[in-house]
This record gives structure tokens, C-alpha cells and sequence, in this order.
């Protein structure tokens, strides 16, 4: 088999949460496209739908599950869904993150941190235990995918981050936690933590003009750089794993 081959993967099911838009729409075409059906889990549900509709004729197939990664109910109905669906998982990408405008001092919401935690690291975490129990109950050499940030390795000099840096931070630890835990029960699931740079999505929903204005100057990825890097490493063979990928523009400052 090439090693940049997808085909072991077609018409294998893949779930992409936080798929309405930017990272995780691209992931979810890029899927289709290579011929795997795919969950696309969002709020936002219609624009997954809006989405599948212009997929329709591409090797693989869409399809959109309304769920908030923040609620634990909805996670664990998503993945029921999808089995009883489609049939077991075979790659999870945990796309969905969120961050909020606040800041750990005197303004410090607790409500917004909890909503950071309860989607970038709780969420992930429910995702990925329930892909890894029917990876495990199936005998699937799976692949989980986490989207994490460069901001999960080090923390840039911006005001307003609050707990989003630790929360990406969190995510790096719990890629390689998992890496072990994996290896420890003798699974043959790969992980994965790719962490883009700066990226031009609607992430962060910035509607001040002035900030809007000076981000268009600053090198910034594309969306489907970043699916790219997921196609890129689940193209390696069944012996390689690639734990962490971190993928920026050129010239970003970071």
C-alpha cells in the first residue's frame, strides 16, 4: 500500500465534531471526497446539511447529527446514531472548540471558562472514550484525531486568552496520556494531536473592525491546509503513528 494512501479508510465511517464551518467543514468534505461516510456533529446543524447537499455525487456521503460537544447526552446519542446507522467508527477527528471573550483577572466570567473547558477538553474527552470503546469492542485499528492550536504548546503575548491556552494545553497532555493508554492495553488505535497556527475562520466571532482589518495583514492558514495535515496522517501506514503535527503559515509570528 502507498503510504499516501486513503484507501484502507473508504467507505469507512469518520466522525468531525464542530463541522458546520471552517477546520471541521474542510476535514468533512476532504472525507467525503476520499470516499468515507461521514458525521458531521454541530450546533449548527443545517449548514452540515447545506453542506451534504453540495457533496451530493462525491465518492463518500455526508451526514449532519445536531449535537453540542459541551453536553455529555448529546455526545453519547451522536455515536448511537452513528452506529446504528452507519455502523462503527472508524476515525474520530475532535474539531469542536470554542473560546470566549473574557480574561483571568478582575473581569474573570466563570461561567466562560466552564464553557471552554466543557467543550476543548471535557467534550474531547467524552468523544473520544466513546470512539476508543467501539474501536475496542470491534477490533478496529482506528485513528483519533484531536485539533488542537499551537497555543497547546505555548502561550502568545495577546491580551484576553483567559483559559483557552490551558485548555489546548490540556489537550496536548491528553494526546499523549492517550498515546500510553493505548499502548498499555495493546490497541492498535493511532492518536494524533495536530496543532494549526493561525487560521482564517470564523473562530473567535471578532466583529470589532479595527481587529478584523489588522488580521487580514497577519499570514494566516487556510482551512484546508489544516485537512490537508489530517489527510496527510491518516495516509501513513497501519506501523506509523505521528503524535503530533503542527502545521502555520509562513511568516506567522508565532
Amino acid at each position: 500500500m502507498s503510504p499516501i494512501s486513503l484507501d484502507r479508510w473508504r467507505g469507512k465511517v469518520a466522525i468531525v465534531t464542530g463541522a458546520s464551518s471552517g477546520i471541521g467543514a474542510a476535514i468533512a468534505e476532504q472525507l467525503v471526497e476520499e470516499g468515507l461516510q461521514v458525521v458531521g456533529l454541530a450546533r449548527r446543524v443545517e449548514r452540515v446539511e447545506e453542506l451534504a447537499k453540495k457533496l451530493k455525487g462525491k465518492k463518500g456521503k455526508l451526514h449532519g447529527v445536531k449535537a453540542d460537544i459541551s453536553k455529555e447526552e448529546d455526545i453519547l446519542n451522536a455515536f448511537k446514531w452513528t452506529s446504528d446507522n452507519l455502523g462503527p467508527v472508524h476515525i474520530l477527528v475532535n474539531n469542536a472548540g470554542l473560546t470566549q471573550k473574557t480574561n483571568l483577572t478582575t473581569e474573570g466570567d466563570t461561567e466562560k471558562w466552564r464553557k471552554i473547558f466543557d467543550t476543548n477538553v471535557m467534550g474531547l474527552c467524552i468523544a473520544t472514550r466513546e470512539a476508543v470503546k467501539i474501536m475496542q469492542a470491534k477490533k478496529i485499528d482506528g485513528h483519533v484525531i484531536h485539533i488542537n492550536s499551537t497555543t497547546g504548546h505555548r502561550v502568545p503575548n495577546l491580551p484576553g486568552r483567559n483559559v483557552y491556552p490551558a485548555s489546548k494545553h490540556c489537550v496536548t497532555a491528553l494526546t499523549e496520556t492517550l498515546r500510553h493508554e493505548l499502548r498499555h492495553l495493546g490497541l492498535k488505535v493511532k492518536i494524533t494531536s495536530v496543532s494549526p497556527g493561525r487560521c482564517a475562520t470564523e473562530f473567535g466571532n471578532v466583529t470589532d473592525p479595527k481587529i478584523l482589518e489588522q488580521m487580514k495583514k497577519v499570514p494566516r492558514l487556510k482551512p484546508e491546509n489544516v485537512a490537508n495535515a489530517v489527510l496527510y496522517v491518516l495516509s501513513t501506514p497501519p506501523d506509523v503513528q505521528v503524535p503530533e503535527l503542527t502545521i502555520q503559515a509562513m511568516g506567522d509570528e508565532f
